[in-house]
Protein backbone atom coordinates (compact mmCIF):
# COMPACT_ATOMS: atom_id res chain seq x y z
CA UNK A 1 0.00 0.00 0.00
CA UNK A 2 1.11 3.43 -0.77
CA UNK A 3 1.38 5.97 1.69
CA UNK A 4 1.47 9.72 0.96
CA UNK A 5 4.49 11.97 1.78
CA UNK A 6 4.70 13.39 5.47
CA UNK A 7 6.52 16.22 4.05
CA UNK A 8 7.59 17.62 8.36
CA UNK A 9 8.84 14.01 8.83
CA UNK A 10 10.66 13.70 5.22
CA UNK A 11 12.12 17.33 5.62
CA UNK A 12 13.41 16.40 8.80
CA UNK A 13 14.64 12.92 7.96
CA UNK A 14 16.12 15.03 4.53
CA UNK A 15 17.85 17.72 6.30
CA UNK A 16 19.76 14.94 8.96
CA UNK A 17 21.08 12.52 6.38
CA UNK A 18 22.17 15.45 4.29
CA UNK A 19 24.00 16.74 7.30
CA UNK A 20 25.24 13.34 8.33
CA UNK A 21 27.21 13.10 4.89
CA UNK A 22 29.19 15.88 4.85
CA UNK A 23 32.77 15.82 6.08
CA UNK A 24 33.62 18.60 8.32
CA UNK A 25 36.92 18.63 6.97
CA UNK A 26 35.40 20.20 3.85
CA UNK A 27 34.56 23.15 5.76
CA UNK A 28 36.31 26.48 7.57
CA UNK A 29 35.04 25.61 10.73
CA UNK A 30 36.56 26.23 14.67
CA UNK A 31 38.40 23.98 16.03
CA UNK A 32 36.21 21.75 18.44
CA UNK A 33 36.60 18.16 19.85
CA UNK A 34 39.01 15.90 18.01
CA UNK A 35 36.79 12.69 18.00
CA UNK A 36 33.14 13.29 16.94
CA UNK A 37 30.32 10.33 18.27
CA UNK A 38 28.13 10.94 15.03
CA UNK A 39 29.18 11.25 11.47
CA UNK A 40 28.88 14.49 9.29
CA UNK A 41 28.97 18.07 10.57
CA UNK A 42 27.48 19.00 13.81
CA UNK A 43 23.93 20.88 14.59
CA UNK A 44 25.61 23.60 16.00
CA UNK A 45 27.78 23.96 12.66
CA UNK A 46 25.29 23.82 10.10
CA UNK A 47 23.50 26.29 12.39
CA UNK A 48 26.65 28.30 11.94
CA UNK A 49 26.81 28.43 8.23
CA UNK A 50 23.44 28.34 7.32
CA UNK A 51 22.91 31.64 9.92
CA UNK A 52 19.77 30.04 12.01
CA UNK A 53 19.66 29.25 15.49
CA UNK A 54 20.57 25.38 16.89
CA UNK A 55 17.16 25.23 18.44
CA UNK A 56 15.59 25.89 14.90
CA UNK A 57 17.97 23.54 13.00
CA UNK A 58 16.86 20.98 15.99
CA UNK A 59 12.89 21.48 16.21
CA UNK A 60 13.59 21.62 11.97
CA UNK A 61 15.07 17.83 12.40
CA UNK A 62 12.15 16.93 15.59
CA UNK A 63 9.64 17.56 12.70
CA UNK A 64 7.93 19.35 15.05
CA UNK A 65 5.79 21.10 12.09
CA UNK A 66 7.90 24.06 11.23
CA UNK A 67 7.48 25.34 7.56
CA UNK A 68 10.72 27.60 6.90
CA UNK A 69 10.68 30.54 4.69
CA UNK A 70 12.20 30.57 1.56
CA UNK A 71 15.20 32.43 2.72
CA UNK A 72 15.98 29.60 5.42
CA UNK A 73 15.51 26.97 2.60
CA UNK A 74 18.13 28.67 0.84
CA UNK A 75 20.23 29.11 3.48
CA UNK A 76 20.29 25.29 4.29
CA UNK A 77 20.76 24.15 1.24
CA UNK A 78 23.89 26.94 1.02
CA UNK A 79 24.99 25.56 4.18
CA UNK A 80 24.46 21.29 3.69
CA UNK A 81 25.93 22.03 -0.23
CA UNK A 82 23.06 20.51 -1.85
CA UNK A 83 22.77 19.99 -5.32
CA UNK A 84 20.26 21.54 -8.00
CA UNK A 85 17.90 18.39 -7.65
CA UNK A 86 18.75 18.09 -3.68
CA UNK A 87 17.87 22.19 -3.54
CA UNK A 88 14.29 21.52 -5.47
CA UNK A 89 13.45 19.19 -3.66
CA UNK A 90 13.93 20.67 -0.19
CA UNK A 91 12.09 23.36 -0.93
CA UNK A 92 8.98 21.22 -2.09
CA UNK A 93 9.21 19.59 1.05
CA UNK A 94 9.42 23.16 2.51
CA UNK A 95 6.02 23.77 0.20
CA UNK A 96 8.23 26.87 -0.88
CA UNK A 97 8.81 28.02 -4.53
CA UNK A 98 12.24 27.45 -5.26
CA UNK A 99 13.78 30.56 -6.78
CA UNK A 100 16.42 30.26 -9.77
CA UNK A 101 19.86 29.10 -8.53
CA UNK A 102 22.66 31.75 -8.54
CA UNK A 103 24.72 30.16 -11.16
CA UNK A 104 23.59 31.81 -14.74
CA UNK A 105 24.78 30.22 -18.23
CA UNK A 106 26.83 32.56 -20.19
CA UNK A 107 28.40 29.73 -21.89
CA UNK A 108 27.29 26.86 -24.12
CA UNK A 109 27.14 23.47 -22.22
CA UNK A 110 29.24 21.44 -24.52
CA UNK A 111 26.47 18.47 -24.96
CA UNK A 112 24.27 21.12 -25.47
CA UNK A 113 26.26 23.16 -28.17
CA UNK A 114 26.70 19.41 -30.42
CA UNK A 115 23.02 19.08 -30.10
CA UNK A 116 22.65 22.59 -31.48
CA UNK A 117 24.93 21.41 -34.77
CA UNK A 118 23.55 17.69 -34.78
CA UNK A 119 19.89 19.39 -35.00
CA UNK A 120 20.69 20.39 -38.67
CA UNK A 121 19.21 20.80 -41.16
CA UNK A 122 16.77 22.48 -38.63
CA UNK A 123 17.94 25.82 -37.91
CA UNK A 124 18.39 25.62 -33.88
CA UNK A 125 20.42 28.44 -31.59
CA UNK A 126 20.83 27.92 -27.64
CA UNK A 127 20.27 30.89 -25.84
CA UNK A 128 19.82 31.98 -21.34
CA UNK A 129 17.39 33.97 -19.86
CA UNK A 130 19.01 37.00 -20.81
CA UNK A 131 18.49 36.34 -24.36
CA UNK A 132 22.23 35.90 -24.66
CA UNK A 133 23.29 33.76 -27.99
CA UNK A 134 25.21 30.89 -26.90
CA UNK A 135 25.12 28.56 -29.83
CA UNK A 136 23.68 28.10 -33.19
CA UNK A 137 24.04 25.84 -35.69
CA UNK A 138 24.74 26.79 -39.49
CA UNK A 139 21.41 26.98 -40.68
CA UNK A 140 20.03 29.74 -38.06
CA UNK A 141 23.09 31.74 -38.84
CA UNK A 142 21.89 31.35 -42.67
CA UNK A 143 18.59 32.32 -41.63
CA UNK A 144 19.03 35.15 -38.91
CA UNK A 145 22.59 36.25 -39.69
CA UNK A 146 25.90 35.33 -39.29
CA UNK A 147 26.58 35.57 -35.29
CA UNK A 148 30.23 34.88 -35.61
CA UNK A 149 30.84 38.84 -37.20
CA UNK A 150 29.61 40.16 -33.79
CA UNK A 151 31.24 41.43 -30.75
CA UNK A 152 29.73 38.94 -28.36
CA UNK A 153 27.66 41.78 -26.25
CA UNK A 154 25.73 42.16 -29.34
CA UNK A 155 24.58 38.35 -29.85
CA UNK A 156 21.74 38.81 -27.99
CA UNK A 157 18.06 37.91 -29.84
CA UNK A 158 16.28 41.02 -28.19
CA UNK A 159 19.29 43.67 -28.87
CA UNK A 160 19.47 42.31 -32.41
CA UNK A 161 15.60 42.48 -32.64
CA UNK A 162 15.45 46.76 -31.29
CA UNK A 163 19.21 48.06 -32.00
CA UNK A 164 20.61 46.31 -35.31
CA UNK A 165 19.14 48.32 -38.17
CA UNK A 166 19.09 45.02 -40.64
CA UNK A 167 16.79 43.52 -38.48
CA UNK A 168 14.25 45.92 -37.37
CA UNK A 169 12.55 44.85 -40.29
CA UNK A 170 12.92 41.12 -40.70
CA UNK A 171 9.70 39.94 -38.92
CA UNK A 172 6.51 40.47 -40.34
CA UNK A 173 4.59 41.31 -37.40
CA UNK A 174 7.65 43.10 -35.60
CA UNK A 175 5.77 44.18 -32.64
CA UNK A 176 4.08 40.75 -31.45
CA UNK A 177 7.64 39.85 -31.30
CA UNK A 178 8.75 42.33 -29.43
CA UNK A 179 6.13 42.16 -27.14
CA UNK A 180 6.47 38.50 -26.28
CA UNK A 181 10.54 39.14 -25.95
CA UNK A 182 9.71 41.92 -23.80
CA UNK A 183 7.08 39.65 -21.80
CA UNK A 184 10.04 37.06 -20.93
CA UNK A 185 12.46 39.16 -19.88
CA UNK A 186 10.05 40.83 -17.54
CA UNK A 187 9.58 37.21 -15.83
CA UNK A 188 13.40 36.79 -16.52
CA UNK A 189 13.98 40.05 -14.36
CA UNK A 190 11.42 39.08 -11.60
CA UNK A 191 13.05 35.19 -11.30
CA UNK A 192 16.89 36.79 -11.29
CA UNK A 193 16.93 40.17 -9.08
CA UNK A 194 20.68 39.84 -8.96
CA UNK A 195 21.57 39.87 -12.59
CA UNK A 196 23.42 42.84 -13.02
CA UNK A 197 23.97 42.37 -16.84
CA UNK A 198 20.14 41.59 -17.41
CA UNK A 199 19.24 44.94 -15.21
CA UNK A 200 22.10 46.50 -17.49
CA UNK A 201 20.55 45.34 -20.85
CA UNK A 202 16.94 46.73 -19.47
CA UNK A 203 18.21 49.89 -18.70
CA UNK A 204 19.63 50.19 -22.26
CA UNK A 205 16.52 49.45 -24.10
CA UNK A 206 14.53 51.40 -21.71
CA UNK A 207 16.50 54.28 -22.50
CA UNK A 208 17.34 53.81 -25.90
CA UNK A 209 14.35 52.60 -27.31
CA UNK A 210 10.72 54.13 -27.64
CA UNK A 211 9.20 51.46 -28.21
CA UNK A 212 10.62 48.77 -25.63
CA UNK A 213 9.87 51.20 -23.18
CA UNK A 214 5.83 51.69 -23.83
CA UNK A 215 5.52 48.06 -24.10
CA UNK A 216 7.82 47.58 -20.77
CA UNK A 217 5.54 49.69 -19.52
CA UNK A 218 2.44 47.70 -19.79
CA UNK A 219 3.99 44.68 -17.54
CA UNK A 220 3.37 41.82 -19.35
CA UNK A 221 4.81 39.12 -18.17
CA UNK A 222 4.94 35.26 -20.19
CA UNK A 223 7.20 33.24 -21.32
CA UNK A 224 6.37 31.91 -24.56
CA UNK A 225 7.43 27.95 -25.09
CA UNK A 226 5.72 27.45 -28.68
CA UNK A 227 5.02 29.68 -31.48
CA UNK A 228 4.96 30.83 -34.96
CA UNK A 229 7.07 33.50 -36.92
CA UNK A 230 7.26 34.87 -39.91
CA UNK A 231 10.40 36.60 -41.53
CA UNK A 232 11.12 38.66 -44.39
CA UNK A 233 14.72 36.89 -45.61
CA UNK A 234 16.76 39.12 -48.02
CA UNK A 235 17.88 36.25 -50.08
CA UNK A 236 14.86 34.02 -50.27
CA UNK A 237 11.80 35.88 -49.38
CA UNK A 238 9.22 35.02 -47.17
CA UNK A 239 9.57 32.83 -44.74
CA UNK A 240 7.10 31.01 -41.23
CA UNK A 241 8.95 28.83 -39.03
CA UNK A 242 6.90 26.97 -35.74
CA UNK A 243 9.46 27.46 -32.81
CA UNK A 244 9.77 25.15 -29.85
CA UNK A 245 11.81 26.65 -27.05
CA UNK A 246 13.15 23.09 -24.23
CA UNK A 247 15.11 23.74 -21.16
CA UNK A 248 17.17 20.85 -20.22
CA UNK A 249 16.72 19.67 -16.83
CA UNK A 250 20.89 19.30 -16.61
CA UNK A 251 21.61 23.17 -17.27
CA UNK A 252 18.00 24.85 -16.54
CA UNK A 253 19.28 28.46 -17.50
CA UNK A 254 19.68 27.04 -21.68
CA UNK A 255 17.24 26.96 -23.78
CA UNK A 256 17.40 25.29 -26.60
CA UNK A 257 15.19 26.67 -29.45
CA UNK A 258 14.23 24.77 -32.57
CA UNK A 259 13.22 26.16 -36.21
CA UNK A 260 10.83 23.97 -38.22
CA UNK A 261 9.04 25.13 -41.35
CA UNK A 262 5.51 26.09 -41.17
CA UNK A 263 4.78 25.00 -44.72
CA UNK A 264 6.09 24.23 -48.48
CA UNK A 265 6.96 27.30 -49.45
CA UNK A 266 8.76 27.81 -46.39
CA UNK A 267 10.45 24.62 -46.27
CA UNK A 268 11.55 25.49 -50.02
CA UNK A 269 12.85 28.49 -48.97
CA UNK A 270 15.53 26.81 -46.63
CA UNK A 271 16.62 24.35 -48.80
CA UNK A 272 17.91 27.29 -50.95
CA UNK A 273 19.59 28.80 -47.67
CA UNK A 274 21.62 25.46 -47.10
CA UNK A 275 22.40 25.46 -50.87
CA UNK A 276 26.15 25.69 -51.54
Amino acid sequence: MTRTVDATQELAAFLRTRRERLDPHDFDLPSRRRFRRTPGLRREEVAELAGISIDYIVRLEQGRGLRPSADVVEALAQALRLAPAERAYLFDLAQQRPRNADTLATTAAPPLARMVADLSPLPAMLMNHRYDILAWNDEMARLLLDFDTLPPSQRNAMWLCLRHPPMREFYLDRERVVREGIAHLRAAWAAHPHDRALSDLITEFTTHDEEFARLWDERDVKVNGRGRKAMRHPAVGEITVDFEVLMPLEDPDQRLTIFRPADDESRSALDRLRAP
